[in-house]
């Protein structure tokens, strides 16, 4: 063994679900998932991926004190109207 990976295993297995879970129902989600998958990531590389980024989600909500707003969230990733028409 060249190298030992410590992680809580529990945390891990919840946002793997939390990312899981978060496929069918977050707006930006799936197209991030898409976005690794697309770039020849396993299925399990794009959810942690995506999991690592609803992490960072909700340390920006619990370091600035706000509620956790999905449209505002996934904002940046939106294709602004004109760039859909072109």
């Amino acid at each position: 063994m060249l190298a030992r990976h410590v992680r809580n295993r529990r945390l891990y297995g919840a946002i793997d679900q939390w990312a899981f879970c978060a496929l069918q129902t977050s707006p930006g989600a799936r197209p991030l998932y898409d976005q690794h998958r697309a770039a020849a990531d396993t299925h399990h590389q794009a959810l942690r991926a995506l999991g690592n980024r609803l992490v960072g989600i909700l340390h920006g909500c619990l370091r600035h004190h706000t509620a956790h707003d999905e449209h505002k969230a996934w904002a940046h990733r939106q294709t602004a109207p004109s760039d859909q028409a072109a």
